[in-house]
């Protein structure tokens, strides 16, 4: 079945493309939540219309947030955090607090865009992923220092 996906759907396809899924997961997952639209001979010229206006779009964005991944990967975060005098934090580095040292730096990220692979509980240098698309996934180093 053919579909035009309103959001973007990991695994599927970006939103305002034209994809063909199964019957199945089209009415039961995709339709319910509002994610696509059925294509029928009847609206199939209207949403390829729509398909060119979503790609200009999506190129306009696209030079945006690599624009912006270039700015994220040229940044250091540092954070001073309460430790033990082993080096071991109080409390693990949350990717909230990152989000709040990268908007003090002019970068607004949401925390769910902030992608820490193993916690962050000692001090030192640490890598984390900002999730911008699902393509587009700079990284940054968070340093973190003792107060």
């Amino acid at each position: 079945m053919k579909v035009f996906l309103r959001k973007d759907i990991e695994g599927v396809g970006f939103g305002g493309e034209m994809v063909k899924v199964t019957e199945g997961y089209a009415r039961n997952f995709l339709f319910p939540r509002d994610l696509a639209v059925e294509i029928t001979a009847h609206n199939e010229e209207s949403y390829t219309k729509k398909i060119k206006v979503v790609e200009n779009r999506k190129e306009a964005i696209a030079t945006e947030t690599s624009m912006l991944a270039e700015k994220i990967k040229s940044l250091k975060v540092t954070l001073n955090r309460k430790m033990h005098d082993d080096g071991k934090l109080y409390g693990a580095v949350a990717p909230a607090d990152i989000a709040e040292a990268l908007k003090a730096q002019g970068v607004n990220v949401a925390k769910n865009q902030v992608i820490i692979n193993k916690s962050i509980k000692t001090k030192g240098a640490h890598k984390v992923v900002i999730k911008l698309t699902a393509r587009l996934q700079p990284e940054l180093i968070v340093s973190v220092h003792p107060e």
